[in-house]
């Protein structure tokens, strides 16, 4: 049996960072976003469906994201029509991961693990949390990112403080040194629990 590690924080919070740290410390990632990304992309198993309701939306590349977000802001009704359609791809792939990396700590990068209620499908769940002022600082370097955007992907968001409550691990990702030993002690008490198993 694998141990499964879920992995969250919101937006510039380090989480990518931070799975890279484990992913270095020979544990095995799996991403919710890379998942969508190539579901949405050329041949994607996404496309297909998306196209029959979002059909302007969809052109030789895959889903245009970008496309995509402005259709749901004027149609708020279509966020669930794609949300039923992506779920059960992203859901397949996380059980098929699973299946094919046995006796290992998996760790799995999900964005709005909280969000979804999904805290049950893991052993344990890590949540990675930095200074506010350190996390819009860090958004605000992405290109294209404004104040505005910024403010609506967070608010949209659970509150760091309920993500703090509900995790089993806290991340501490103000600094690389932070990070790092937050991680080491992670895997460190994993391996203590299933020594003692």
């Amino acid at each position: 049996m694998s141990y499964l590690l879920g992995l969250t924080g919101s937006i510039g919070m380090g989480k990518s960072t931070t799975a890279a740290l484990f992913a270095d410390r020979g544990c095995l990632v799996w991403d919710a976003d890379s998942t969508v990304h190539h579901a949405y992309g050329p041949k994607g198993v996404a496309v297909g469906a998306i196209a029959k309701i979002a059909a302007s939306a969809v052109g030789s590349n895959g889903v245009n994201r970008d496309q995509l977000r402005q259709l749901i802001s004027k149609d708020p009704t279509l966020l669930p029509q794609i949300e039923a359609i992506i779920h059960p791809i992203v859901q397949q792939n996380r059980q098929d991961f699973i299946a094919s990396n046995p006796n290992l700590i998996l760790v799995f990068d999900i964005p709005l693990l909280f969000e979804l209620n999904s805290e049950a499908a893991f052993d344990a769940v890590a949540c990675v949390l930095a200074p506010s002022a350190t996390q819009k600082a860090r958004v605000m370097e992405r290109p294209g990112m404004t104040e505005a955007h910024f403010t609506m992907i967070n608010g949209k968001q659970l509150p760091t403080t309920v993500k703090a409550a509900r995790a089993d691990y806290i991340i501490d990702t103000t600094s690389s040194e932070t990070a790092t030993t937050s991680v080491e002690f992670v895997l460190k008490d994993i391996k203590r629990k299933l020594e003692n198993a």
